[in-house]
């Protein structure tokens, strides 16, 4: 099968890479599309030392292994989880000490013709959702997390700093809330993506922005001044909502956390259920976010440049 490959820090597409062969309790997914995500592109460049094939943002049709998921059009949680230790036990599979993660550590992605996955990570796709808006599932998932963990009420003031695709993500989830969001970047023509699946969220350059006035602050930037500039933005008391994972280390100082009693909460993936309800109802509209659809052989390249823009697919067939 094609594969995007990333070995010994250089990528490349092999024409003949081994197809997985279903295991017990997992099946194989003829992936459609895939979504490269900024962790893809950090990947690339040698986050984690990662070798093997990234990619984690998938569609894709079930062709081996479970007869009951056989020729179903699914996506798929990430976090692939033992089930017997302490995490898994008490509700937390997704910090599995024992898991393995699609296309980011001890599992190849979906930057490939197939992929394998446990039955228990699938999730079958409502027929009124197409290819192009349920890829997106994993990303907005992870948005919906912000609200999951991090109380929001519609009396909030919320800012979210970053306004690639995941911060575009988070504040349109968000806004569907009531709260009162802003987003903070350096594209404010981005504005038009929201107010085309009528978000009307204002825009904001970094020093626009109020200082110490946000009651939640999400950072999303992908950069490693980026929680410095959230902590420059929340209230006293706020809460500050970390979205961002990067290579470099946070060039970051905390004395404002501590002075003005910041609380500072991790935030990872997200439940897909909401997502892909969200997405067939029509409450949340990815497809303004679409830079460009790619075929696979596009990848290397794509990747190497840092996949410039916002959400980049690619097409398998």
């Amino acid at each position: 099968m094609k594969a995007l490959v990333v070995k010994g820090g250089k990528l490349s597409l092999d024409p003949s890479y081994a197809k997985p062969a279903p295991e017990r309790d997992e099946v194989i997914v003829k992936v459609r599309y895939a979504g490269v995500c900024d962790t893809d592109v950090q990947l690339a460049s040698g986050y984690m030392s990662f070798e093997g094939i990234p990619g984690h943002e998938f569609v894709g049709v079930v062709e081996a292994g479970s007869a009951a998921w056989l020729g179903k059009r699914v996506v798929g949680e990430i976090n692939c989880a033992c089930g017997v230790c302490s995490h898994c036990i008490q509700g937390r599979s997704n910090h599995c000490t024992y898991r393995t993660v699609l296309g980011i550590d001890g599992r190849d992605g979906c930057f490939a013709e197939y992929i394998m996955l446990p039955t228990a990570n699938l999730h079958e796709i409502p027929d009124d959702v197409p290819d192009n808006k349920a890829v997106f599932a994993e990303p907005l998932a992870a948005a919906v997390n912000v609200v999951e963990l991090t109380h929001v009420p519609p009396t909030y003031e919320v800012a979210v700093v970053g306004d690639g695709k995941i911060g575009l993500l988070v504040a349109e989830v968000i806004s569907l809330s009531g709260a009162a969001v802003a987003v903070v970047g350096h594209h404010p023509g981005r504005a038009d993506k929201l107010a085309a699946i009528g978000r009307a969220v204002p825009m904001l350059r970094p020093d626009d922005a109020p200082d110490g006035h946000y009651d939640v602050v999400v950072e999303c930037t992908g950069a490693a001044d980026g929680l410095q500039h959230a902590l420059r933005y929340v209230r006293p008391r706020g809460t500050v909502v970390l979205k961002t994972t990067i290579a470099d280390p946070y060039n970051v100082d905390l004395a404002p956390a501590v002075v003005n009693e910041v609380t500072v909460t991790g935030n990872r993936c997200g439940p897909f259920a909401p997502a892909l309800r969200m997405l067939s109802e029509g409450r949340v509209d990815p497809t303004p976010l679409i830079e460009e659809i790619h075929a696979v052989e596009d990848l290397p390249d794509l990747l190497a440049r840092g996949a410039p823009g916002l959400k980049h697919l690619i097409k398998f067939e």
